[in-house]
């Protein structure tokens, strides 16, 4: 949906840690999507560094291809090279990757800081594997699952994001769409988790059903030490949070972002759910005010019926209520959307691509049900035989994975590009962005025109 080549969140965090804890290790990170390397470019690269590590970030099951190749290469460059991954994709089938991939000597499960530098410790230090809390690897040809490690409780405790690793890449970090041309693009991590149980999110499992947060004064804080440090004129941040929780912290917040002076130069986007921001009307004026540009919602369907099959606790009311103080808030509005459960049928389909042209989103997002590992989905279709492409790289929700009860893959994803086609495809619609007040409509209409993304859509 978008030009988007975003700063490796995760390594940014693990480094920054690694860095605090081990200060005499030299730590290079290496973006392969900025600096645009193929296979081949990265082996060389590895060549030259020679290094006794190569930790490789899997956090998107899409990607997990790419991370076993790359783990591969490490490997053939020389065997005596440590290799590492973590991420949700490979916390989640950790058996299944270690068995699978045997160039891979470690899985860092769930969260990585405290997991990957005690294992750094031992790698250079000779001390046992088998006490380091949250690691899986093999020995003797069976796969160990050393103890799960206690999530950090004081996430504050945690140091800024390192992007002095890759200082040099700034410039290049982009989300063309949401941003434009040159505005910064930073993304910060406010809260790790989400306490709801949606059956297709990886989130909740992943952070074992808690939601744990930095404080309002830590955020405002990073905000603007990277703005400062590494802002060029304007900063856009990506607040990676899954849900902002405006009722739990909302106040608190905005009196944090005031204080610190975040606003003009310095915008934000982030995740909500349409119930809590309908509780905290009151508030959506005032996160404005402080920078908040974009928010996301996940409404995902319009059908009751649909919505329980999802684990989705959402009222349809609710929905619209939040999509309209948005607007009124000057605040643009994207909404996601899911086709594809069991209980889907061309019927409900069509009735969702009425409600979301009713809706007033000012940026719909449609998506194929994914079952990601580690989900309910996943585990049910599994257990049923619903799971028609196993093919790792088409879990992206862009590709139908899954059959409905009356809905072939195959309709599943015409269906997809339906739903794309009845909203995007609307001359009428695509004029009004157009000529939308509010400036980040006119970027992502006129973005969405050039790129001609229905016609990438229906290539899939």
């Amino acid at each position: 949906m978008g030009e988007y080549l975003p700063p490796p969140m995760q390594l940014l965090q693990l480094g920054a840690y690694v860095e605090r804890e081990l200060p005499d290790l030299r730590i290079e990170l290496i973006d392969s999507q900025a600096e645009r390397l193929n296979f081949k470019d990265l082996r060389s690269r590895i060549e030259r560094i020679e290094p006794d590590v190569v930790a490789v970030s899997g956090n998107m099951t899409c990607n997990a291809y790419t991370v076993a190749r790359t783990v591969q290469l490490a490997k053939e460059v020389d065997r005596e090279i440590t290799t590492v991954v973590g991420g949700q994709h490979y916390s989640f089938l950790a058996e299944e990757c270690l068995r699978d991939t045997p160039e891979l000597d470690f899985i860092v499960r769930s969260e990585g800081e405290g997991t990957f530098t005690e294992l750094l410790r031992a790698v250079f230090g000779g001390a046992p594997v088998e006490r380091v809390a949250g690691l899986s690897f093999r020995h003797n040809g069976t796969v160990v699952h050393n103890q799960d490690r206690p999530l950090i409780e004081d996430l504050d405790a945690l140091p800024f994001p390192a992007y002095q690793l890759v200082e040099r890449f700034l410039p290049l970090y982009h989300f063309r769409m949401m941003t434009g041309p040159g505005t910064r693009y930073f993304i910060v991590e406010g809260s790790r988790g989400c306490a709801h149980r949606c059956s297709f999110c990886t989130q909740s499992p992943h952070w074992r059903h808690t939601w744990r947060t930095k404080s309002p004064e830590r955020i405002a804080a990073e905000f603007t030490a990277i703005h400062e440090r590494y802002g060029d004129g304007e900063s856009f941040m990506w607040l990676a949070d899954d849900n902002f929780m405006l009722a739990h912290r909302g106040r608190e917040f905005r009196d944090a972002m005031r204080a610190a002076g975040i606003g003009g130069d310095v915008s934000w986007f982030v995740q909500a759910r349409a119930d809590d921001l309908v509780r905290m009307r009151a508030l959506v004026p005032d996160i404005r005010s402080v920078g908040c540009r974009w928010i996301l919602l996940g409404i995902e369907h319009d059908s009751e019926a649909v919505l329980r099959d999802l684990g989705k606790k959402l009222s349809i009311p609710t929905a619209r209520d939040a999509v309209r103080i948005l607007n009124d808030a000057d605040i643009f509005s994207q909404a996601t959307f899911i086709i594809g459960s069991r209980k889907e049928t061309a019927e409900s389909v069509q009735g969702l691509r009425d409600f979301v042209s009713g809706l007033g989103a000012g940026l719909p997002i449609f998506m194929c049900l994914t079952p990601f590992p580690g989900t309910e989905t996943y585990a049910e279709g599994l257990r049923n035989g619903w799971i028609e492409d196993h093919n790792w790289a088409h879990y992206d929700m862009a590709h139908a994975i899954m059959p409905t009860e009356t809905l072939s893959r195959p309709r599943v994803q015409e269906e997809l590009y339906e739903c794309y086609h009845s909203f995007y495809g609307s001359a009428m619609r695509g004029l009004k962005g157009l000529m939308s007040p509010n400036p980040l409509k006119r970027r992502t209409y006129s973005h969405m025109l050039k790129k001609r993304v229905l016609r990438e859509l229906r290539g899939m």
